[in-house]
């Protein structure tokens, strides 16, 4: 990371008791261009915030504060101990990602506070002011009367002014993987939505009126509003509970094995707390808040960390052409206990090596092998610790045989460790599996935590396994190992601070069109607004064969047409992008794979061209280190023409080859009709679009010679 530029200008020493305030009616704010934060503590001593955009409520005065299990905690009554403001300018490199170049403006405004009575404890509450948002998080300063200490409940709330329409998941403690439901917050009931779910890890839900961050809200006056956190460390995620008659939410963190929050030790401070807004959807997509909030790399050499696209054996599993398990229900056992399989494994040797030579001769660096280790019969549902060991392939996966072919052709082999929520059991062995990377060449991994967590009673977004995610990021660092999490807790930035951790899953991603109903067409304009907020999705975009491609389930069928599914490559951001798809499925449309094969996962700029939440998203992004630029147009359900200013191109032509939907395309009825054309274009031009019902389109745009 370089900083560029920083200008902390300390404007202000605010002194007073809350005596003062209370009597006088004061409070202290921080505002930059639009947004404004007012703190302020009410008659009874209680902290609370308002925040306003355009002199428009956004939050309504909402408490602030924390109970402890050690006698008094942080929910009042207090008093003012003082305050500061700053002002802060900077701007930073990430080692990977949308932009080259992030600028972190805000304004600081830090609150200390103090129990009037003993032991005294003091609580700091600091307040950072964006130009699209404000974030918030408590701080406990090294204090005699506060050591370590145990989190009960915060109180933390967000009171909106008004019934916002939202886009919201049902809130759970172990899985991201629902639809998207669309709705006013009065009407809010999850209840039936988790006991219907097919999302792998689905518990019963623990409240019927709380709902998962990110949060997307659109108020009837045209506000955008996304509640959020950042920096989720040492700390359980928090969810919202909806007051439904007040509109008002409130945090809920989720308990581990005993009911408790959290565990702290001062100096500490929670994660932060994000509210983001705009009058113009644009701006949510294109905020860099929670990335601000984040620490800067912990990783001083960097060099190593390489975005890539993969391919895998993978979606074949999924839809049940083959198997993960080596001995599944059709093999046999002759009688001296030898076993013969019948040729469903999908990871054997020959198997590989048929990815292997599909991404050489297409250029795609990296294949993912699923299934390749010993375990698979007994992993799934049983609770069981011992299921893997991380380091002994099946007898048909010859690893030193793969690592040598694949080097031979140029092509990395990406590894995977399926834990099945045996988060112990994984921890035992990082080492020695990070290690077995090393050895074999494996430059990413990609995680699972499918199923109940162990230690038994913890939760997949609790505490523990928050600590957990990272404790395998720092292990994966110290083996130049880069990261792709499924079944995570939901990202709030940490790749900012661990940039190699490249990808998460941490919502319902392509893979349910192989094994339920799918995904509606609306889900993938949803995503950028709400998953993606928080960082990058392994959403496993480029299924081709979009109908019967499941054997024995001919109605199923991926929500989107084949253009849809090649803009997904730009709309839905990650460094680590699958080719999902099977390679004899990509041999049938090798002129749409082409766009594949260019679309680059690193980037030095973006544009956020046109977006709305639940109806169409088109971005365009800079090639990094190119002068390429590449948009992807998605839409909902419904056909819509979208008309693209291209005035963000610096001079110059351009060659557009154009990937879109055909006259005739729908993604029901049509699905995998698509055309390409090529037309020459500069920044003064505009392209006219039509989208099919669940379509989209794919362009890139390279330099004219």
């Amino acid at each position: 990371m370089s900083l560029l530029r920083t200008s902390i200008l300390h404007l202000a020493l605010l002194a007073g008791s809350y005596h003062a305030v209370a009597q006088s009616g004061r409070s202290l704010t921080a505002s930059l261009e639009n947004v404004r934060l007012t703190f302020a503590l009410s008659a009874g001593g209680l902290p609370t915030y308002e925040v306003s955009y355009r002199q428009k409520p956004v939050i309504k005065s909402s408490r602030l504060g924390l109970k402890l299990a050690e006698g008094p905690g942080f929910e009042g009554p207090l008093v003012l101990a003082g305050s500061e403001v700053k002002n802060v300018d900077e701007t930073w490199q990430p080692v990977l990602g949308e932009v080259k170049n992030i600028r972190s403006r805000y304004q600081q405004l830090t609150v200390h506070l103090r129990q009037p009575a003993a032991p005294g404890r003091r609580l700091d509450v600091v307040f950072r002011v964006f130009a699209d948002g404000v974030g918030f998080r408590y701080e406990f300063p090294q204090q005699p009367s506060l050591k370590y200490f145990t989190v009960t409940d915060e109180l933390t709330e967000f009171a909106l002014p008004g019934d916002h329409k939202a886009f919201w998941i049902p809130g759970d403690y172990d899985t991201n993987e629902y639809p998207y439901t669309v709705s006013r917050l009065s009407e809010v009931d999850n209840a039936q939505l988790v006991k219907s779910s097919t999302a792998i890890a689905v518990r019963d839900a623990p409240d019927a009126q709380a709902v998962q961050t990110p949060l997307m809200l659109k108020s009837t006056d045209g506000l955008y509003v996304n509640i959020h956190e950042a920096a989720q460390v040492n700390y359980p995620a928090m969810q919202l509970h909806v007051d439904r008659p007040t509109a008002r939410l409130k945090a809920q963190l989720v308990p581990d094995a005993v009911g408790t929050k959290a565990y702290l030790h001062a100096p500490d401070h929670t994660p932060w707390r994000t509210v983001m807004v705009s009058n113009k959807a644009a701006d949510i997509l294109a905020s860099k808040l929670i990335l601000n909030l984040n620490e800067p790399s912990k990783i001083t050499d960097t060099g190593w960390i390489k975005p890539m696209k993969f391919v895998g054996v993978w979606w074949e599993m999924q839809i049940g052409k083959s198997t993960w398990s080596y001995a599944n229900s059709a093999d046999t056992l002759t009688a001296a206990g030898q076993l013969i399989p019948h040729g469903k494994h999908g990871a054997n040797t020959a198997n590989v090596k048929r990815y292997i030579d599909f991404a050489a001769r297409h250029g795609i660096p990296g294949v993912l092998v699923e299934g390749w280790n010993v375990g698979w019969e007994d992993w799934f549902g049983n609770w069981k610790e011992g299921v893997f060991d991380f380091v002994t392939p099946y007898p048909d996966f010859n690893v030193p045989e793969i690592q040598q072919y694949a080097a031979a052709k140029g092509v990395k082999m990406i590894m995977h460790n399926e834990t099945s929520g045996a988060a112990t059991n994984y921890e035992q062995y990082l080492d020695t599996a990070y290690r077995f990377m090393n050895r074999y060449g494996y430059p990413a991994v990609k995680t699972g935590y499918v199923g109940r967590i162990i230690p038994r009673g913890e939760h997949h977004d609790g505490q523990w396994m928050a600590n957990h995610y990272v404790r395998v990021a720092e292990m994966a660092a110290r083996h130049r190992v880069m990261l792709d999490v499924h079944e995570p807790v939901r990202p709030t930035g940490l790749g900012r601070t661990y940039p190699n951790w490249l990808a998460s899953e941490a919502g319902r991603g392509n893979e349910y069109s192989a094994f339920s109903d799918g995904n509606v067409p609306a889900h993938e304009t949803i995503l950028p607004f709400t998953r993606l907020i928080g960082g990058p999705m392994d959403y496993t975009p480029g299924i081709f064969k979009l109908r019967n491609y499941a054997p024995g389930s001919p109605e199923r069928q991926v929500h989107t047409t084949l253009a849809k599914q090649l803009a997904l490559y730009v709309t839905l951001y990650s460094p680590l992008q699958m080719a999902a798809d099977l390679p004899e499925n990509y041999e049938q449309h090798l002129d749409a794979f082409q766009f594949i094969k260019d679309v680059p996962v690193d980037w030095d700029d973006t544009r956020i061209l046109e977006a709305e939440p639940g109806e169409y998203v088109t971005i365009a992004r800079q090639q990094k280190g190119a002068a390429s630029w590449f948009i992807g147009a998605i839409t909902n359900e419904n056909r819509r023409t979208a008309t693209l200013d291209l005035s963000f191109l610096p001079k110059g032509r351009y060659t557009a080859t154009i990937y879109a939907d055909a006259a005739d395309a729908d993604w029901k009825t049509n699905p995998e009709a698509y055309r390409i054309t090529r037309q020459t274009v500069q920044a003064s031009s505009k392209l006219r679009l039509n989208l099919a019902p669940g379509g989209g389109a794919a362009i890139s745009l390279v330099p004219a010679k």
